[in-house]
């Protein structure tokens, strides 16, 4: 995804601010039945002051927060890599032996304290500069075995968050080919069916409709939200006459979260809420312009 970039940033710029519906009077837990949801994108130090993950999550207007980004898929070893700038990454905070995934088990207490406040925590995958796809259906379903094990339900002794367990993955592909995504979300649906908690999936497609790399899986498999970025783009927000929020509600699925989103900075507080609605209702009312720019938490 192309976003904002800053001297400094290890990968590129975020936090990119997505919002599940930024309307007012948050109360900071993830609730997929209600409207009042604001995912923030964490994890790349893109304003050089990027504080620990806990920190945001104190602030009850966020409710969901992917982690970004786990950037190589098979690295060496045939483990994935992550790197989350100053906070983690495989240069300072050392690698699980013969590989060069991160060990980041200092992360694991904040995890669990943004869950204790009601928000999930979720993996992005991919990223703008991210070295990631698949060659086939058996690889891609592999694959999701490999971050169950990693990074949710699973058992594994690498798992680079310790004990704690992230609440799903965010697909934010933008680089390699289409094929596959499907049977790696599907797998991972498989491998949750039973589990005792509840495990999220979501997809940040750019607004050209469809999406260059994950259209295909999202009309083939199951996913819980759309994170589509309306920005960087000519059906971007600031494009109004080819701002196409309603082509994915219509041509995609009616009834799916499909949510505005807007490029924000890590480090400093995003300073814009912006009004979104689910595509059932967005549907019905008159477009709204991005007018309301108070500060998310003073």
């Amino acid at each position: 995804m192309a976003r904002m970039t800053f001297a400094g940033s290890s990968l590129h710029a975020l936090l990119a601010v997505r919002l599940l519906l930024g309307a007012m009077g948050s109360v900071g837990a993830f609730d997929m039945s209600k409207n009042t949801n604001l995912a923030v994108y964490w994890g790349q130090d893109s304003a050089g002051n990027q504080h620990n993950l806990a920190y945001y999550c104190a602030d009850n207007t966020i409710d969901t927060i992917p982690l970004a980004f786990l950037y190589v898929f098979r690295g060496p070893g045939g483990d994935p890599e992550i790197d989350f700038a100053n906070t983690c990454n495989q240069w300072d905070d050392g690698t699980f032996s013969g590989t060069a995934l991160a060990k980041c088990q200092a992360m694991a207490p904040d995890i669990k304290t943004c869950q204790s406040k009601g928000k999930i925590v979720t993996l992005s995958l991919g990223g703008a500069t991210g070295r990631v796809g698949f060659s086939s259906d058996s690889q891609a379903r592999g694959f999701a075995d490999t971050i169950w094990d990693l990074f949710l339900g699973g058992e594994s002794g690498t798992r680079p968050f310790g004990d704690a367990v992230l609440d799903g993955i965010d697909l934010d592909i933008e680089s390699g080919t289409a094929a596959h995504y499907a049977a790696f979300v599907s797998r991972i649906r498989a491998r949750a069916s039973g589990a005792g908690k509840k495990y999220y999936i979501t997809a940040a497609p750019q607004c050209p409709y469809p999406d260059a790399y994950i259209g295909d899986a999202l009309d083939a498999a199951p996913f819980d939200a759309v994170y589509v970025q309306f920005y960087n783009n000519y059906c971007g927000l600031n494009h109004a006459a080819d701002y196409n929020f309603a082509t994915w509600c219509v041509l995609h699925k009616p009834s799916l979260l499909v949510t505005y989103s807007f490029a924000g900075i890590t480090g400093q507080r995003p300073g814009l809420r912006i009004r979104t609605s689910r595509c059932t209702s967005a549907l019905l009312a008159p477009r709204t312009p991005l007018t309301d720019t108070s500060p998310l938490r003073q």
